[in-house]
């Protein structure tokens, strides 16, 4: 699959979410955060489905559509992707920069301290 553009990558969120939807409920979800025009978000979703990103169910007058990809893939490959070209291949850099952008919650510490504590478990 190819990189989602900020569009298409909002559209699987809700696709994700919802599991499968008409071009009219995406453009009602997307309407809710941003003004966008439905034949905006039906030619995205008909560009999406020819990158094989989402596919279609046609067998009714309103074609539904589902994500192509799942959620976790896609993430991965976004993160890999970001981590190469704005980070210099560095996880390392990523995390810093991510935490000492936000103010991490105590409980976010905690589930973070866990998850780098697996980590460690692991290559022992």
């Amino acid at each position: 699959m190819s990189k989602p553009t900020e569009s298409e990558l909002e559209i699987l969120s809700l696709l994700w979410e919802m599991k499968q939807a008409s071009v009219r409920q995406i453009h009602e979800r997307l309407a809710e955060t941003k003004d966008t025009g439905y034949t905006t978000t039906l030619k995205t979703m008909q560009n999406m489905h020819a990158k094989q990103m989402v596919s279609r169910n046609e067998t009714q007058r309103t074609h539904i559509y589902s994500p192509a990809t799942n959620q976790k893939d896609t993430q991965k490959s976004l993160l890999r992707n970001l981590v190469s070209t704005a980070f210099g291949g560095s996880a390392q850099k990523l995390v810093l920069q991510a935490l000492g952008e936000e103010n991490p919650s105590k409980e976010e510490v905690e589930e973070i301290r866990a998850f780098l504590d697996q980590l460690e478990n692991k290559k022992s």
